[in-house]
């Protein structure tokens, strides 16, 4: 057995040999922490030195991105750094700075200050250094987005969002990443009309797929929620008939809608989907929107009960999908129909007439009904109030006004500028790589004999 001395001498020994280790310890942390501060110190004075010219912008740009790790390991002590660059004369440094700042959690205490953080930086920042690092700007942009939400605020993120689209947008023609977000704060703060200053642009240049899906599912949702059901028809169908190689959430969500308004605006949904469709689409939509198609069925038919009994039968369905109010106003737009029907047979009708056909409660509500259409132009008629007759009148359109001209001129414009781009288009693709070997393993595939000879017009 040990000696008592031994033992304590031992346990003297390890004492010591531990309060030394933890001295050791204590010391490495101390210089690691002041190597990191002194390197950040030295980075932020050589963005403040390179922030000037074009040629020092791009030389800060490959600094920034060997120095992008220490950056992230240096998260939680960045903030003091960040006072020390101007947004608006060293962006490009300031960007990686906050992208590393804001790349941990948030809780809703830091969410208000690192929103108005985020906010001022995009209002100030310069276009032209921000481009340089796009998945930085846009991974700030929708950190930002995320902040707004958790403060349930999503009003504060609209102008931010369309300012941070602006500036990052190589030209009106580009869909950035940011779209979606900026449409879905738009959504969410009922931010309609805003968010159709981006619907009306001509979109020619895509990022990512899923960036058009959304926002066209999105633009969507939000020219319903402003009446502007054409434009939402246009919108919900470049989803459903998109290239896909799989079915995806958002192109079935868009089938329901595009169900809905189809019935609202046309008063009817095609049974087959366009051929340029992809086959993904013909094969999937149908089956995993069965209740919306036999919707679409039922309206056919024009009997308003037979409709509602069976939206009452499916109520929880729409519901649980979020489509109830606008099943409602399919339903509703059921007796414009018929109403509109009654105009391509009859000159003159009762009001009371009019409630039997269209199977309304009272001449009241049937005058209530064609009034409404009167005034959005989907009918022309006149109502005299004293017999209770309603006259139907032809379209007294006659395409001749100055305001027509210009109406007529202005979709000649446009329609002449997208045909130049899609020209362009097509040369490009024709002189694409990729394009061309695929077209040469399909050509294989057939044989010229196989199609009949076309005839000569002209003998040469």
């Amino acid at each position: 057995m040990r000696s008592l001395n031994e033992f304590n001498c031992n346990n003297w020994k390890s004492k010591f040999y531990f309060i030394f280790l933890l001295r050791s310890l204590s010391r490495y942390d101390q210089k690691t922490q002041l190597r990191g501060v002194n390197s950040m110190e030295g980075l932020v004075t050589q963005i403040q030195g390179l922030s000037g010219t074009d040629s020092d912008v791009l030389s800060l740009q490959n600094l920034l991105k060997q120095a992008d790790d220490s950056l992230h390991a240096e998260s939680t002590r960045l903030l003091p750094f960040l006072d020390q660059l101007d947004p608006a004369k060293h962006s490009l440094g300031y960007l990686y700075f906050l992208e590393a700042f804001t790349a941990g959690p948030v809780t809703n205490e830091h969410a208000s200050s690192s929103v108005l953080m985020i906010a001022r930086f995009i209002s100030s920042c310069v276009a032209e250094q921000i481009r340089l690092a796009p998945d930085k700007f846009i991974s700030v942009c929708k950190r930002f987005k995320d902040q707004v939400l958790l403060l349930e605020e999503p009003l504060r993120g609209v102008a931010p969002m369309l300012t941070a689209i602006r500036k990052l947008q190589s030209s009106s023609e580009h869909l950035t990443a940011l779209h979606p977000e900026f449409l879905l704060l738009c959504l969410l703060s009922k931010c309609y009309k805003t968010g159709l200053s981006i619907l009306e642009e001509d979109i020619f240049e895509v990022d990512q797929p899923r960036d058009l899906f959304l926002f066209c599912y999105y633009g969507g949702m939000i020219s319903i929620g402003h009446k502007r059901f054409r434009k939402a028809l246009e919108l919900l169908h470049n989803v459903v008939t998109a290239p896909m190689p799989t079915i995806n959430a958002i192109a079935v969500e868009a089938f329901k809608k595009y169900i809905l308004v189809s019935l609202i605006h046309n008063g009817q949904f095609p049974t087959n989907l366009p051929k340029y469709a992809s086959s993904v689409a013909q094969r999937n939509l149908k089956n995993l929107c069965q209740p919306y198609i036999e919707l679409a069925n039922s309206y056919s038919n024009g009997k308003i009960a037979d409709l509602e009994t069976y939206v009452e039968a499916n109520k929880d369905k729409f519901e649980s999908d979020n489509n109830l109010g606008l099943v409602k106003q399919a339903v509703s737009s059921m007796y414009k129909r018929n109403i509109q029907r009654l105009t391509q047979t009859y000159l003159t009708l009762s009001l009371q007439d009019i409630a039997n056909r269209v199977q309304l409660n009272s001449p009241k509500e049937a005058e209530m009904h064609v009034l409404q259409m009167i005034k959005d132009g989907e009918i022309y008629a006149t109502i005299n109030q004293k017999d209770g007759m309603v006259r139907f009148l032809e379209d007294p359109e006659q395409y001749k006004t100055c305001e027509m001209i210009e109406r007529i001129d202005s979709s000649i414009q446009r329609l002449m500028t997208v045909s130049k781009k899609l020209n362009v288009m097509d040369e490009l693709m024709s002189c694409d790589p990729l394009y061309l070997a695929k077209a040469g393993r399909e050509r294989q595939r057939f044989d010229f004999d196989d199609f009949d000879n076309v005839p000569q017009r002209y003998n040469i």
